[in-house]
């Protein structure tokens, strides 16, 4: 793919106040003007400034704490030779000065820096829309490297193209390196001071940019960003006129989804490609226990697997377990049609391709475990770079365990088992109870099994408007998706060949005719969605 250079923009609301730049910070030159901006008029630092060496404090005014300063956001995420990987885009990355707190007058004054990517290329100046992807558990530029489907229908729409990183991910983290330390700094973590920093966000971008005052705006959002997408509409109908909610789980909370739909999605995604990869896998568990039972039976699986820490405890043996349940999940999540990296680099069908070398010989522990190999190595050495298995702390480095961690023990309590029958995993109850004191135990907070239904509704909306809520049927979490249509405005897309979030993505020669027609969908809502907002909110007459 064509490279491009990533232009950086900051920002403060410092209007005339001279910058304090101390020399002790690393050097960090870029050879762009640099904006400098938070909630005010735009000041142009000259050429190459060390940007990284903005002081924060001497900037603003004063009335405000900024918490999360410059050079921590710059050093830790801003590359100054970080390149977009979408064929001809580029964005400029921008950081916002954000409250802490939305809902309280306590901690009124301390802020953190939002990063949020910017690209114009194609917006029509006099009105265009603002297509806005409302960030999820991960840094935003993976996001805007998987969500091509915005970047394409831009120059028809004439559309500003915009991606905000959600608080407490990425670089965009309240109280710098202390955010997740103890409660008094993580306790703003949260869908919804999430959703009012995107209100405040567009706001300050309706007002800083020339005529986008007369601009509307459509989020859009995959998974949970689906989600916020889908609630940004219901919260906020006066700041965005319609969301496509992709892949986005509304109902996958307690009581409204049966926690063991999840698993039997992902069954029956590997059971598309071979019943007998589904058979091998199900059997996988007892022959892990039975071999990991003796020190030469770990032993040996440590080095049958290529495991880059071996297995020394019981509790290693569970983290193997806890990594192959993800590894099956992630690749029903990812079973696009072509080559792609979002949560691995992964081969076209990669259910497919795991399963194919995966063959049932006989019933033995360890030639069960040998032929789960076979299919595993595709999975985490597709590239042939991989020297072993990495089974701890395997998460995506872009993506957030630790966030997402915190947010499932206190909002987003969404109840998953498997049974072993039904589905392919180990017999796994939901117990609600020994959920909450491991949550205690990690976080010291009590999850609030119910309260994302009391807040959004899950499927129970009639009230909402202007959402398409799309779903792929190969993709585990369409189990809590809106899969019917609620009204006449609020409606469901059916992909049966879709994993997750897949009409979101590039289009590719490979996508298969319904997330060609989802896409259409899409865009035949979002211009009604315009025409609509145009003719309420016509653009003023020009003298």
């Amino acid at each position: 793919m064509k490279s491009l250079h990533l232009l950086v923009v900051l920002a403060s609301v410092c209007i005339g106040c001279s910058l304090s730049l101390p020399a002790w910070y690393t050097e960090l030159r870029y050879k762009s003007d640099v904006q400098i901006v938070l909630r005010g008029n735009a000041n142009v630092v000259p050429k190459d400034v060390n940007v990284a060496s903005v002081d924060v404090k001497a900037a603003h005014p004063g009335n405000v704490d900024v918490i999360s300063r410059y050079d921590e956001v710059i050093e830790n995420n801003f590359d100054q030779n970080k390149q977009s990987t979408m064929v001809n885009v580029t964005y400029i990355t921008h950081a916002f000065a954000q409250q802490v707190d939305h809902f309280n007058y306590g901690i009124q004054s301390k802020m953190f820096m939002q990063k949020y990517l910017v690209n114009t290329d194609y917006w029509n100046r006099t009105g265009g829309p603002i297509f806005f992807y409302t960030g999820n558990e991960g840094a935003i530029e993976l996001f805007a490297q998987n969500t091509g489907f915005m970047f394409e229908i831009a120059p028809q729409f004439g559309a500003m193209v915009v991606f905000a990183e959600h608080r407490f991910y990425g670089s965009s983290i309240p109280f710098g390196k202390k955010g997740y330390t103890h409660k008094q700094y993580y306790q703003y973590q949260s869908s919804m001071q999430a959703l009012a920093d995107y209100a405040e966000l567009i706001t300050f971008m309706k007002q800083q940019y020339e005529h986008a005052e007369h601009s509307p705006v459509v989020v859009f959002g995959g998974s949970y960003g689906g989600m916020l997408a889908a609630w940004m509409r219901i919260k906020y109908p006066n700041i965005v006129q319609g969301a496509i909610a992709a892949s986005a789980p509304v109902a996958q909370f307690t009581g409204l989804t049966p926690c063991n739909k999840f698993s039997e999605i992902v069954t029956s995604t590997f059971a598309k490609e071979s019943k007998e990869c589904v058979t091998i896998i199900r059997k996988s568990w007892a022959a892990i226990d039975s071999v990991a039972a003796t020190a030469k039976g770990r032993e040996w699986l440590s080095k049958e697997w290529k495991l880059c820490s071996p297995l020394v405890s019981k509790e290693n043996v569970t983290a193997l377990k806890d990594y192959l349940s993800d590894v099956w999940v992630n690749l029903a999540m990812a079973d696009y049609p072509y080559m792609a990296n979002f949560l691995a680099p992964l081969p076209a069908y990669p259910v497919m391709a795991v399963c194919q070398p995966m063959k049932l010989y006989r019933d033995a522990p360890q030639t069960i475990l040998q032929e789960v190999f076979k299919g595993l190595s595709v999975y985490f050495n597709y590239t042939t770079t991989a020297k072993c298995l990495q089974y701890k702390d395997a998460m995506p480095t872009s993506l957030d365990d630790n966030g997402w961690d915190l947010q499932s023990c206190t909002e987003m309590v969404m109840p998953l088992c498997s049974d072993g029958k039904k589905d392919f995993f180990e017999p796994k109850p939901w117990d609600m109870k020994k959920f909450d004191e491991a949550c205690y135990k990690r976080w010291a907070v009590h999850p609030e099994a119910k309260k994302m239904e009391m807040i959004y509704g899950g499927r129970n909306i009639p009230s909402a408007s202007n959402i398409i809520f799309s779903n792929g049927l190969l993709d585990p979490w369409s189990s809590g998706g809106i899969v019917e249509d609620v009204n006449d405005s609020v409606l469901a897309v059916i992909i049966p060949e879709g994993a997750h979030h897949l009409d979101l993505r590039s289009s590719e020669r490979a996508d298969p005719q319904s997330v060609i027609e989802a896409r259409t969908i899409h865009k035949e809502n979002i211009n009604k969605w315009i025409s609509q907002y145009r003719r309420e909110n016509p653009l003023p007459k020009k003298n």
